[in-house]
């Protein structure tokens, strides 16, 4: 029993365990494992004719855990680091071990850069972000409010916060551009 003065009690031998659990023990014998023909380099078997992969060739710096003596032998390059976003996921890997706080931070704090760059970026395209679409207001105007109140849905208690979440900082980047404007304009007179 923890937490007693009482010694502890052995743990149970195999025989007993598999006495009592059934199975229990299975894979101890490796001839048993299902999984031993796949652990072993078996070309004959396996039809693998390699011991490692053939490792993917690397046209741009990749980011990677210092951890870790190489990338693995295949990668995603989909999403290529960019901008400052990818400056401060780049420090996150050059700089601290996985198993750090700041490493983890940093990587949020990039995601939440790259959210800021993406809106910026959706300004100067040809179709820029809708902020008023993003809210839903277009579907409850299709629809109607009670379609947010339908049963079954599991959002209903953070739907008023929706509208905060997403014109929340359009409404603040406006307000900031306005004040920038007017603070440019105001030392031009001056």
């Amino acid at each position: 029993m923890p937490y007693t003065a009482n010694a502890p009690r052995q743990a149970p031998g195999a025989d007993e365990l598999r006495a009592r659990i059934p199975g229990w023990g299975a894979d101890l014998d490796p001839a048993d494992r299902p999984a031993v023909p796949r652990e072993r380099y078996a070309p004959e078997a396996t039809g693998a004719h390699w011991e490692l992969p053939p490792q993917q060739p690397e046209l741009r710096p990749r980011e990677r855990s210092i951890e870790h003596a190489r990338l693995t032998p295949a990668f995603g390059t989909s999403a290529p680091l960019k901008g400052a976003s990818g400056a401060i996921r780049r420090l996150a890997y050059a700089r601290y071990s996985e198993g750090r706080a700041a490493h983890w931070l940093l990587l949020m704090a990039g995601d939440r850069v790259d959210v800021v760059e993406n809106h910026v970026a959706s300004w100067f395209s040809k179709n820029p972000d809708n902020p008023v679409m993003g809210t839903g207001l277009s579907t409850e105007k299709e629809y109607g409010v009670s379609s947010r109140r339908r049963p079954g849905r599991v959002d209903v208690r953070h739907q008023w916060l929706d509208p905060l979440v997403v014109a929340g900082p359009w409404l603040l980047g406006g307000w900031a551009a306005m004040k920038g404007v007017r603070r440019v304009a105001r030392g031009a007179r001056h």
